[in-house]
């Protein structure tokens, strides 16, 4: 689907691969990577490509649920907090994702937190760039 206007540009870049570093053009994110052994690395105090999409994704949803209950004109309790678990293995013609999210949103019932959950996984970037891609499966606890 195409954008209809571009309003934000990110760049960053990577260098090493998963035993690299990977840094934001303006370098406030600079992070040394390291490939974990159940990956067949060294594991280390890197972070992995995973890792950083599971925090992406999870600060990504959590701002779809604040822009959804806003045009439901509800608010999200400050310790509203969205949790994802990446896995990473092999697919017929190399590797795939699947993300679990677990969704705690106090304050609300749980047929609310789910249709919150539900409408947020519509306007989400990361769940648009995903869907049908990648198997999603949520948790969603009051």
């Amino acid at each position: 689907m195409k954008i209809e206007q571009v309003l934000y540009n990110a760049h960053a870049s990577a260098t090493g691969g998963r035993e690299g570093q990977a840094s934001s053009s303006d370098n406030v994110l600079s992070v040394k990577l390291s490939t974990p052994k159940e990956l067949g690395g060294a594991g280390g105090d890197g972070t992995n490509p995973e890792q950083l999409f599971a925090a992406g994704y999870s600060a990504c949803f959590l701002g779809a649920l604040k822009v959804v209950a806003g045009h439901e004109n509800v608010v999200l309790a400050d310790d509203s907090k969205v949790s994802a678990r990446v896995g990473i293995g092999a697919i017929p013609n190399g590797y795939g994702i699947e993300v679990d999210f677990t969704v705690s949103l106090p304050g609300f019932t749980q047929a609310q937190a789910e249709s919150l959950v539900e409408k947020a996984h519509v306007v989400c970037p990361y769940s648009n760039a995903t869907r049908n891609n990648v198997e999603i499966n949520f948790v969603v606890t009051t």
